[in-house]
């Protein structure tokens, strides 16, 4: 897997561009933006998704997707509700077998599909991969060190991928368990959003860990659901990215969480940002799977009530604080 193509160059389809260079992989990126795409080959850098860090001058950016797709391994790092129709539109550019690493972490709106769902839909001749977990794009960019899972049906495949990416400093965990690296993905950006506003509202470290305990049941009841292996929710790509994005103001789920919860408007929010919270619309996907498949998810429930029903923080607060008591079992 000497070349490897990524599709979409926000804050981390950048960062895992210099994870493949660094990998000493041949990387070709495709940008939406045709500023971004100059800015990557004249200045070697994206100051617009992912400032101050320098690329690779190797590190190639071209302006039409099809362009990345002629390579060993795709990386899809489109965000998840455009994950379907970019996953169409490269399908008929792509060799038969070609492994397609999903990036992307949520669930498809409406569908309530996971991403590997919609991709295999959408390109059924691939190879599918997930790849998650704890990751700050701006510290993987920089080279820090970073560990992640990498799941994939097809051993062979996915040990060819993590020797591919692979570096002392960016470390990828083998796993067949590509459900749970969704679920896990998915649900701590809702998770995420929470915390920040606990953390906005000035609720307290307690409220916080509390929150995040809670939320891991959540997670696990729902990757339960789905056929998830428990082990997985446990490690790098369940608690793991929990853990980092529940605990990190750089995330931008939790950020905006921390906005919401000093009062400002989601909408307002939103307008003054270019990159995408995905706990927003997994918020509604999230809660929509969980009803469909009989789980409560009370946490996640309330943040899709605080974002897209109107209802008001403290309301939402006191009535997660009025439930019932009742024995504590992981994912119960």
């Amino acid at each position: 897997m000497d070349r490897i193509g990524i599709i979409g160059a926000g804050a981390w389809g950048t960062g895992l561009a210099t994870v493949a260079r660094r990998a000493g992989r041949d990387v070709v990126i495709w940008a939406r933006e045709p500023e971004v795409v100059t800015a990557i080959n004249e200045q070697h850098m994206n100051p617009l998704f992912l400032p101050d860090v320098l690329l690779d001058a190797a590190i190639r950016a071209v302006d039409e997707p099809a362009k990345a797709c002629a390579a060993d391994a795709v990386l899809l790092v489109a965000p998840s509700q455009y994950l379907r129709a970019v996953a169409h539109d490269l399908a008929g550019h792509m060799a038969d077998g070609v492994p397609v690493v999903i990036c992307a972490k949520g669930i498809e709106q409406g569908s309530g599909a996971l991403m590997t769902e919609v991709a295999e839909e959408a390109m059924p001749n691939a190879t599918l991969a997930v790849l998650s977990g704890p990751t700050f794009a701006a510290e993987v960019a920089r080279g820090l060190p970073t560990a992640v899972t990498l799941a994939c049906a097809d051993t062979t495949v996915g040990t060819a991928l993590i020797d591919a990416l692979g570096t002392k400093y960016f470390r990828p965990y083998l796993s067949d368990d590509l459900i749970g690296a969704e679920i896990g993905g998915a649900v701590k950006n809702v998770l995420a959003i929470a915390c920040g506003i606990v953390t906005g509202r000035e609720l307290g470290d307690n409220a916080r860990a509390a929150l995040i305990t809670r939320g891991l049941a959540e997670m696990t009841r729902l990757g339960a659901a789905k056929g998830a292996k428990p082990e997985t929710l446990m490690g790098l790509s369940g608690l793991g990215d929990l853990t980092l994005t529940c605990n990190g103001p750089q995330s931008r789920n939790m950020s905006l969480g921390i906005a919401l919860g000093r009062g400002e408007r989601l909408s307002e929010v939103l307008a003054s940002r270019r990159s995408i919270a995905e706990g927003v619309t997994s918020s509604i996907s999230v809660t929509e799977l969980a009803a469909r498949l009989g789980i409560e998810m009370p946490i996640s429930a309330a943040v899709k009530a605080i974002l897209h029903d109107g209802a008001e923080i403290d309301a939402v607060v006191d009535d997660l604080l009025a439930r019932p008591f009742k024995a504590e079992t992981l994912g119960v």
